[in-house]
């Protein structure tokens, strides 16, 4: 398990994620706005599966989480870090 942290983004919706333990894909880009964008992705399935999540960024470097602007983000990142370690 690697230390993750989280980086401010102009949005107060999204925050971007970065970790210390090697990339979160091989290669490329992957954007999923929806649940059913997400089905069979290892990454985007289990993160859609946190109530207020919205859409989720991936590159090999980083991952931006958007939520919804009700949802709180302490219970979300909670839920993103046991699914990132």
């Amino acid at each position: 398990m690697g230390k993750i942290t989280t980086h401010s983004t102009p949005n107060p919706n999204s925050l971007k994620i970065t970790r210390d333990s090697g990339p979160f894909i091989e290669s490329g880009m992957e954007s999923f706005g929806s649940a059913a964008e997400a089905a069979g992705h290892p990454l985007g399935e289990p993160l859609f599966t946190i109530e207020g999540v919205v859409n989720v960024f991936i590159l090999p470097v980083f991952l931006t989480i958007t939520k919804e602007p009700e949802a709180k983000w302490d219970p979300i990142l909670k839920a993103a870090r046991e699914v990132l370690t």
